[in-house]
């Protein structure tokens, strides 16, 4: 019976000396697991920092683009627009040719007025 006992208490130490080794491990394979997720954390944050600024400023370059391009499509519009005008007002005969060409001449002086007039604002 002795021999039983102290074969159960060697057991016992064993056992409660692996528990100990074990919850040692756990603790340090905590600690690790816990740093490198907050490692990956701080990563993954940083990567979204810069994503975001990258795509606010690739949105900022396409909104400009499509504003000039909207600029400029208004323009040649307006420009087809006044030509047709010109046209059906010369056929119709409601305007003389010569006065159509006085007309532009002035046009073309106020519009390079307002130009100037712009630049000189900004």
């Amino acid at each position: 019976m002795d021999a039983l006992k102290k074969g159960f208490s060697m057991a016992k130490e064993g056992v409660v000396t692996a528990a100990e080794k074990t919850k040692a491990g756990v603790e340090e394979a905590a600690a690790k697991t816990k740093e490198g997720v907050m490692y990956v954390g701080t990563k993954t944050k940083e990567g979204v920092v810069t994503s975001v600024n990258t795509v606010a400023h690739k949105t900022t370059e396409q909104a400009n683009l499509m504003s000039e391009t909207a600029v400029a499509g208004a323009n040649q519009t307006s420009e087809k627009v006044v030509e047709g005008l010109e046209s059906v007002v010369a056929s119709t005969g409601l305007v003389k040719q010569d006065e159509l060409e006085n007309t532009k001449g002035d046009l073309t002086k106020q519009e390079g007025d307002v130009e100037k007039a712009t630049d000189a604002g900004q």
